[in-house]
């Protein structure tokens, strides 16, 4: 049964499978987004063959560049921008808000000027009736995976109980099986983090290493991931489930993941700018890096592959070479 108007604002691959899933529950979804061709596409031919190329929508999904319309009479809020684009848009959309109307937001990063989280960006973007509706879902899942019915987990982390229940429920379908967390801190750090580590991943399957170099830096990553959190007052529990290591395994190891592929170019030897060239969008873990490895540095937390793949994209160094330092860092215990 339908539950009322959705909002899903930001027609990326990821905002696109995600309206799916809910128009498909039946609700009512409006789709914005700032680029015309896409919106005539969702509306005229029922697909978004730019972003999210091969899967069928819902007649019922509709798109619009309105921001007002799109959110009119909304009785759920997804936000789906990407990180870097998040304040815009939650300043935009601030107005036309209504009161005890959930606000969900799907994006994973930390914005590079403030190093203020997604929550904190809305928080202080968004009017005060709102912030006690809050939720962040986060989780391993590839849009186009998702937008094919693929069973997924995703985790809903919210600090009002009665909100995490009514998302969790909204977005639940037999393909899509939410779990809830309060842990907000720690499921946005695993989301924002784990970009980071899958472009050394991929670095490394670039210049040819094996499964045994994948494992020990996914081990790592997950390591530091947890460090930062734990220093930002998140739950070390959190890292272990889908928002931490799920997450980073999925962004690591599969074929879809952008920050990979960016990964594995760097790691064959291109530039930064070389292997950005042609590309829509910038992955969302060269942006990440800049601000993890700020806030690693203001909170004392040691963190040697983000700083590894900064040098990497942003100081000239060839991938080997920061692969290298990392091994032949000082000995040390494990959970050190």
């Amino acid at each position: 049964m339908a539950a009322g108007k959705v909002s899903v604002l930001g027609a990326g691959a990821w905002g696109t499978a995600l309206a799916k899933v809910l128009a498909e529950k039946g609700d009512d979804v409006v789709l914005w987004a700032r680029n015309a061709d896409v919106v005539t596409q969702v509306n005229e031919r029922h697909e978004n063959e730019r972003y999210l190329p091969g899967a069928k929508l819902p007649e019922s999904l509709r798109a619009t560049t309105d921001l007002k319309e799109a959110l009119d009479g909304s009785t759920m809020v997804v936000f789906v921008a990407p990180s870097h684009a998040t304040r815009e848009v939650a300043k935009l959309a601030a107005p036309f808000i209504g009161k005890d109307v959930p606000v969900v937001s799907a994006t994973k990063g930390i914005e590079n000027e403030s190093l203020e989280f997604v929550d904190e960006v809305l928080a202080h973007e968004l009017p005060k009736h709102t912030h006690e509706h809050f939720a962040f879902l986060s989780g391993p899942s590839f849009a186009k995976e998702l937008a094919n019915r693929t069973p997924t987990g995703v985790v809903i982390a919210s600090k009002n109980s009665a909100v995490c229940e009514v998302v969790m429920r909204r977005f639940h379908q037999p393909y899509l099986r939410t779990y809830a967390s309060e842990d907000v801190i720690g499921v946005e750090c695993g989301g924002a983090m784990k970009n980071v580590v899958a472009i050394a991943a991929g670095a490394c399957d670039g210049l040819g290493f094996g499964h045994n170099t994948r494992a020990a830096l996914i081990t790592r990553g997950l390591a530091e991931m947890t460090r930062l959190g734990t220093a930002l007052g998140a739950s070390p529990a959190t890292f272990a489930g889908l928002a931490g290591l799920g997450d980073l395994v999925l962004t690591c190891t599969g074929a879809l993941s952008r920050n990979r592929a960016l990964g594995l170019e760097l790691g064959a030897g291109k530039t930064l700018d070389d292997a950005l060239q042609g590309k829509d969008s910038v992955a969302e873990g060269v942006l990440n890096t800049i601000s993890a490895r700020a806030l690693a540095e203001r909170e004392g937390v040691d963190m040697p592959i983000v700083q590894a793949v900064h040098r990497v994209l942003f100081e000239s160094q060839p991938a080997r070479l920061a692969i290298a330092e990392l091994m032949t860092r000082e000995l040390r215990a494990e959970r050190d």
